[in-house]
């Protein structure tokens, strides 16, 4: 596997707006200045609440396959790797990785073979598109964490997965989790959610190498990052945090990943999270959210991406 350079592009964007000029424009921009060559892309899925069996990909909220596969194909012409990640989420607000059933299929209550059954076809679908516009990676969802127990639901989703693509598949389970997934051998690339404070580099890649040396896999982070928000480095995984803009403790963060994963010759690499249209540069100092763009870490990603 190449290192990879990665920045996820505008997140759960909403059909109609992938192909717009301020859109592509911003991709460009993104690519011209991070040093990136990945882009990771995230059309989503909805299930009304957390305990809901059907996901839908066909609302408003998930962008079209054409403008996907025209915006993909763009991305290639300007020399961008592409991953897809297709992502679940609930119109209700819950997080996806509090998506549960019982265990014992119980008449008259939802159950994990529906949920399956529905996660099968959204994944399906995005592979079939993946694989005719040649992605060169696609990852399998997305911190699924109340999920990752049922093995071999998740083992029968990697194998469909492969029904339609032919390239590398990967899984990205949250942070703190990548002890817990027992089918990382069905997967070609371990990855997992890189939120992890800026004090504790060391002692969390002590634990990850142990499950990458078990399972023989490549590695990156599929996704990383930290708000630019007072106490954001602290606890870079809650996009609730509030406090005055900290610009520098975002740089700070993203400096002491890069230093820690560089000694350990089996992080194969990162995804930052992420670049989006939600500012301008006019603006960046002023905004605390993950976005780099105009942002002192943007600075540190590119110094770093241009150096491996």
């Amino acid at each position: 596997m190449d290192f990879i350079k990665g920045i996820t592009f505008s997140p759960f964007i909403r059909r109609g707006e992938l192909m717009k000029k301020e859109t592509l424009m911003s991709f460009d921009t993104m690519a011209e200045r991070t040093g990136a060559d990945l882009a990771v892309l995230v059309p989503t899925g909805l299930q009304d609440t957390a305990q809901s069996e059907e996901i839908d990909f066909t609302s408003g909220a998930t962008v079209s396959d054409e403008e996907l596969e025209s915006f993909i194909d763009y991305a290639h012409s300007k020399g961008m790797r592409i991953a897809l990640k297709p992502t679940v989420n609930c119109r209700s607000g819950t997080w996806r990785a509090h998506i549960s059933f019982f265990d014992e299929d119980v008449p008259c209550e939802p159950k994990w073979c529906n949920w399956f059954r529905s996660y099968s076809a959204f994944q399906r679908h995005f592979a079939r598109i993946a694989q005719r516009t040649g992605c060169e990676l696609f990852i399998a969802g997305c911190e699924m964490v109340q999920s990752e127990h049922r093995e071999a639901e998740w083992r029968q989703v990697i194998a469909d997965i492969r029904d339609e693509y032919s390239g590398m598949v990967s899984y990205n389970t949250d942070k703190y989790q990548e002890h817990n997934v027992k089918w990382w051998d069905a997967v070609d690339i371990i990855s997992s959610s890189g939120y992890y404070p800026i004090d504790d580099w060391e002692r969390q890649l002590d634990r990850i190498e142990a499950v990458v040396r078990k399972f023989g896999k490549p590695f990156f982070f599929a996704e990383c990052g930290c708000m630019s928000t007072e106490g954001s480095q602290n606890v870079p995984n809650d996009w609730t945090i509030k406090g005055k803009p900290d610009h520098k403790g975002q740089a700070d963060w993203y400096k002491a990943m890069f230093d820690a994963c560089s000694k350990r010759d089996w992080v194969g690499g990162f995804a930052v999270w992420d670049w989006n249209r939600c500012y301008t540069l006019a603006n960046a100092m002023t905004d605390m959210g993950y976005g780099i763009y105009g942002k002192p870490a943007e600075e540190i990603v590119r110094k770093f991406y241009e150096s491996v």
